[in-house]
């Protein structure tokens, strides 16, 4: 016999949401936290010319200012700050510095961060005369290292195997890759997914938590390669998702 709080109990689950229904960024500003440097002024270029609202950040808000100038000769109205105002004003704040800097630069700006999205973009890699290679942080990787030194913020990794050149060059229309999307919170990997796919040809693919984001950012090194050797820009694809 089936009794009322029994049929209660087995009632049908809510479907499984949908991987691919994301949410709407297209009004979310859009910092970028070393956007002179040619991948930050590579996403800054494409996401101002996506729509979105964008704010580049340098250590000397002169710099940025000028890098801002040069990219509006487009007509994008991107605006150029210091790495801090960059970092309050933004919803997402996209984490383009070198690698060498790239622990003193977050320290510093742990408490202009507090409650923000990061997306770390950062590749430790070494370089000697048989080319790149991948290093290894204490931490893990470049985006654990975000997380320990950002407490409360809220940390992701992507954007790490894309070309400076082709995201810089006016006359290439889509950019043709996937972008592996890693973090704790299924809500921000949406968020950052959808941020990328605001970018003709990319699409954002969910690959995990931040604690594997070292061999995300280590196949950078290999792209290299592949790119030295074919002189091409090559970019990644997931196939089957």
């Amino acid at each position: 016999m089936t009794t009322s709080d029994d049929s209660a109990q087995t009632a049908p689950k809510a479907p499984a949401k949908d991987p691919w229904d994301l949410p709407d960024v297209s009004g979310l500003v859009v910092g970028v936290l070393g956007g002179t440097g040619p991948q930050g002024k590579g996403l800054a270029y494409r996401f101002a010319r996506a729509g979105q609202k964008v704010i580049l950040g340098s250590r000397a808000a002169e710099r940025a200012q000028a890098a801002a100038e040069e990219l509006n000769e487009h007509g994008l109205g991107i605006e150029g700050a210091d790495n801090a105002e960059c970092a309050r004003r933004s919803d997402i704040v996209i984490v383009a510095v070198p690698w060498d800097g790239h622990g003193a630069t977050l320290e510093a700006l742990r408490d202009d961060l507090v409650g923000k999205l990061v997306v770390d973009c950062v590749n430790p890699l070494g370089f000697d005369k048989k080319g790149a290679y991948a290093l290894k942080p204490e931490e893990g990787s470049a985006a654990e290292q975000a997380a320990a030194l950002l407490p409360d913020s809220r940390v992701t990794a992507a954007f790490h195997h894309l070309s400076a050149v082709l995201l810089a060059d006016p006359e290439t229309a889509e950019i043709d890759t996937d972008v592996m999307v890693l973090g704790e919170s299924r809500a921000d990997t949406d968020l950052v997914q959808a941020l990328a796919a605001r970018i003709p040809g990319m699409r954002g693919v969910f690959a995990g938590r931040l604690r594997n984001a070292h061999q995300v950012e280590s196949l950078v090194a290999n792209l290299i390669s592949t790119n030295r050797r074919y002189k091409a820009h090559a970019g990644l694809r997931v196939t089957d998702v």
